[in-house]
């Protein structure tokens, strides 16, 4: 019996010793004193599922190929310098993870579109906390699915200055389906995230700020949902293209200002939902053009140069129970637009009555002015913007209403401004 025991515990013994053995052996140190001192020696000597741990440190390397299943994680924030010279990871297989690491310094490359991590044809690969630094492209999928682009942090360059050409997007998508973007900050690209044929996928509580074109840009990516994200001080927030069937929600769209820049640009688009943002101090808050069946609700327009610029090629579309407040003009045309229905907006610049107090204006709200009317068609007539003149004019247009589109109206205003937290006495008010 009592060999049996020893038996027993010696074998237990050796299995332990193995397991150890096994659990040591799936991890690859590299640093300057380890056995691997290099990145890139570490990558390929590693077998799929083990993990290559980069040490503190900066390691002057670039051409990084993962061609196996592996986890690249940095401790204590190791740099991988590319040094101008080249792209510096290239995944080339799926599941792969790359956390914790600082990458930077590619060259622009017109040929190459070099970026700091590549992706290409693959599935479940995860781009973890890096902070990525002075590279042309930042992170770029192609033909990839069911992929992760979370915590990142993507700096690009001071864009003042530089053409579009002289610089990549921060985290770029090309045909790609089921990818989540969240939780990155982006900035000095030239679109802070540009998706392109790019389908169910879901961007969330994204920073993209201060770059050249857009904050983000997706063309053809339909189904996708869009949360919680802050587009700040681009060339221009968001532009959207012949795309169906999204959700834009609680995203905050601001201070985008110059002579072609909007909060949200939507062309082409269709059968989609914009609810619960806030479009505040840009030049355009939505500019739409033969944009069709959008549910355009519980949103602020807060002191933007145009809220809405909505051109006569679309149709369909639903404005209700949104704030505009401060904006220099709350709705422009270039025609009719009579195929789309404004209910239960607040606009403060409405003067009219509430007899009854059922905080529903008695007499309909006509949104678009003469003036503006008059600055969509002769767009120099801007400066005559707070004049006597143009108080004049509108004065004049609502008693005598012959120019503004006749159909474009909010027949039931609301008195006071919307708390959108509020629901229970929102449903009392337009019950």
């Amino acid at each position: 019996m009592k060999d049996l025991n020893k038996l027993y515990y010696i074998l237990c013994t050796m299995v332990l010793l193995l397991t150890a053995n096994v659990a040591f052996g799936s991890t690859l140190k590299v640093c300057k004193t380890c056995d691997y001192t290099s990145v890139k020696q570490a990558v390929k000597q590693a077998k799929p599922g083990e993990t290559v741990l980069i040490e503190n440190g900066v390691f002057q390397e670039y051409g990084i190929e993962i061609t196996k299943p592996l986890t690249i994680l940095g401790r204590n924030n190791p740099v991988i310098d590319g040094n101008y010279k080249g792209q510096i990871f290239t995944v080339l297989s799926d599941n792969v993870t790359i956390e914790g690491l600082t990458i930077k310094n590619i060259a622009t490359s017109y040929r190459h579109d070099d970026a700091a991590i590549r992706v290409v044809e693959r599935s479940n690969v995860r781009i973890l906390n890096n902070t990525i630094l002075n590279t042309f492209f930042g992170i770029y999928l192609q033909y990839s699915d069911n992929c992760v682009v979370k915590g990142n942090v993507v700096t690009g360059k001071d864009v003042t200055g530089l053409n579009e050409s002289a610089l990549g997007n921060a985290i770029h998508l090309w045909y790609c389906d089921n990818v989540t973007i969240s939780n990155n900050k982006v900035k000095g690209h030239r679109d802070g995230i540009y998706l392109e044929f790019v389908k169910d996928s879901e961007v969330k509580n994204n920073l993209s700020q201060h770059n050249l074109r857009y904050g983000l840009h997706f063309m053809f990516s339909d189904r996708n949902v869009y949360t919680h994200n802050i587009f700040r001080q681009n060339g221009a927030g968001v532009a959207v293209m012949y795309t169906r069937d999204i959700r834009m929600e609680h995203n905050t769209f601001e201070n985008n200002w110059g002579a072609a820049a909007y909060g949200l640009l939507l062309k082409d688009i269709s059968n989609s939902v914009i609810h619960n943002n806030t479009f505040r101090r840009n030049t355009t808050g939505i500019y739409m053009e033969s944009s069709n069946r959008l549910d355009i609700q519980r949103n602020n327009f807060d002191h933007n140069g145009w809220a809405v610029r909505l051109l006569s090629s679309c149709s369909d579309d639903v404005f209700k129970l949104n704030n505009f407040t401060g904006n220099s003009f709350d709705v422009s045309t270039n025609g009719d637009s009579k195929l789309n229905h404004f209910e239960n907006n607040y606009w403060d610049k409405y003067s009219g009555y509430d007899l009854n107090k059922d905080q529903v204006g008695d007499v309909p709200y006509r949104p678009v002015s003469l003036y503006s009317m008059l600055v969509e068609r002769v767009p120099p007539s801007v400066m005559f913007m707070r004049s006597f003149m143009v108080d004049m004019l509108d004065n004049i247009e609502k008693v005598l209403p012959s120019f503004i589109p006749e159909n474009l109206v909010d027949e039931q205003p609301l008195m006071s401004k919307i708390d959108h937290d509020n629901d229970r006495k929102l449903a009392q008010i337009i019950r």
